[in-house]
Formats: C-alpha cells, structure tokens, sequence
C-alpha cells in the first residue's frame, strides 16, 4: 500500500494504491481519518499543489497518525483497545 497526502485549510486528500493497483482518491475533512471504504476510483484530485502536499506514507494508519497530530485533533470515532477475559466475560476496553 502507499498513498500520497495532500491539506489544505480544512480539507485533505490523498490518492491511494494497493498491491501497485489505484485505490483512488478520497477527500475527508483534515481533522477526520481515512478508512479503505473512502476511497473511489472514479474520483479525481482537486489539485497537486506543491503547498499543500504532506508526504508519501505506507498505510492508513500513518496517514491518519499524521493528521491528528497536525491538527490537535483525537478524531471523531472511539478507538478500541485490546480485550481481556474475566471471568466469562470479555472486557473492552475504550478511550478517547
């Protein structure tokens, strides 16, 4: 996988590929994360300015890592942590 990241103002966009096949581009909000499922390969980049280009990075979850510690911000959806077992039950245990 690798993707190419470019923000500008409040918006960011990135250009994927996966197994050296196009993903497509996908256009979120530049305080959100990127999921597979954002990606459309009919979509085509707003622009390639020099300015806003961020990098090249080898997974999604680099791309959104970049992102929130550019921008301050944790990301609208709850991570989950690992889950343990007491008892019979199985623990999650959530963050934000």
């Amino acid at each position: 996988m690798g993707f190419a990241l470019w923000v500008k103002d409040d918006l960011s966009w990135a250009a994927g590929t996966h197994e050296y096949r196009p993903m497509g581009v996908a256009i979120i909000a530049a305080n959100g994360r990127y999921r597979p499922r954002d990606f459309d390969p009919r979509r085509v980049l707003p622009s390639k300015e020099r300015r806003a280009f961020a990098g090249f990075f080898a997974s999604l979850a680099h791309m959104n890592e970049y992102l929130e510690k550019r921008t301050g911000a944790r990301g609208m959806r709850r991570k989950v942590g690992k889950a343990r077992k007491r008892g019979a039950m199985w623990i999650f245990r959530c963050w934000r």
